[in-house]
């Protein structure tokens, strides 16, 4: 039987992209009836509302106690592996007798190379292909198997597709920056430029790489730069999040835990193995004494010493 679907997200200090999480639910909320999905509800781990806390209370008061999260996140970063996991495992003691199973991240899939080609080509005729440099720019993470997925995700989009070549870049916690990635890109020949976010929704990162590969072309006039958009709010992310809640019922999770940080003493990243799983602060939940979130100074912070491994890679959560 079908358990019910809770999509987690990571929050955001954008009304704009708030509103488009909130239409993707919605999106993924009209399809669950023909999957026999009996409830699906959607909420945040920081910086904006629903808090995770209030779907989850929806999710009961509708008399669904067992549920499958997908954590709404590309990459298998510290979101993924502890804050996300953390913040349901404080609904567990907020709610005895639920239980749940938890997804994996997104990506790297085709589906979101899929995507991901299909806003390029509205910003670039496929004759141009071949004389054009891809700079597919992640958000940047203190978790260094994050940032190699990435790169993965360009090495990805590159190959088979007629491009010139694939660069990667970070606007956020990791170098080369949209800056240096675009500057990577000119020295190795290019003159033409394809900026490719990978991120779901409109949000302060995304405009910011927006802001900073046009002050980078403005700077460089002999140069034509590109913005494709985001992924976004469409039935293909939907298609996605669903089969992520079938492998979740399934057991079907297979995160790799061969790089993670959380895991295994990577260089120079020694003290994070074992580190302790603790839930971000939301200024729309009870649980937070201050009533707002304490790290006011945005997406710049390092989360690493936040995250623990005992429920990011899968599996059961379960009230004791």
């Amino acid at each position: 039987m079908s358990k019910a679907l809770l999509i987690v997200g990571h929050g955001t200090r954008s009304d704009h992209g708030v509103a488009e999480f909130d239409r993707f639910v919605e999106r993924v909320r009209r399809l669950a009836p023909a999957h026999g999905i009996p409830a699906v509800e959607g909420g945040f781990i920081e910086l904006a509302p629903p808090p995770v806390t209030d779907a989850v209370g929806k999710l009961v008061a509708a008399g669904q106690t067992e549920f499958a999260a997908v954590p709404l996140v590309l990459v298998a970063a510290g979101h993924a592996k502890g804050d996300i996991p953390a913040a349901l495992k404080r609904e567990l003691a907020r709610y005895p007798g639920i239980s749940y199973r938890y997804g994996r991240p997104l990506g790297p899939h085709p589906t979101l190379l899929s995507l991901m080609e299909e806003r390029l080509d509205a910003v670039l005729p496929r004759a141009e292909r071949p004389g054009t440099a891809v700079l597919v720019v992640g958000r940047g993470s203190t978790d260094p198997d994050a940032n190699a997925e990435v790169h993965k995700v360009a090495r990805l989009f590159w190959e088979g597709r007629g491009f010139a070549f694939a660069e990667t870049a970070f606007v956020s916690l990791a170098w080369p920056g949209v800056p240096e990635g675009l500057e990577r890109c000119r020295l190795l020949g290019a003159r033409r430029i394809v900026v490719l976010p990978y991120f779901l929704f409109p949000g302060v990162l995304p405009d910011r790489i927006v802001t900073q590969a046009k002050e980078y072309a403005t700077g460089h006039p002999d140069l034509d730069v590109r913005i494709a958009d985001l992924i976004g709010d469409c039935d293909g992310l939907a298609d996605l999040v669903l089969e992520r809640y079938w492998e979740a019922l399934g057991g079907d999770i297979r995160m790799n835990c061969d790089s993670c940080v959380y895991r295994v003493a990577l260089p120079g990243f020694e003290h994070r193995v074992g580190a302790p799983q603790r839930p971000h602060d939301h200024p729309h939940d009870p649980a937070d004494p201050h009533g707002h979130h304490h790290h006011g100074h945005g997406h710049a912070h390092e989360h690493g010493h936040r995250h623990g491994n005992a429920h990011g890679h899968g599996g059961y959560g379960h009230a004791h």
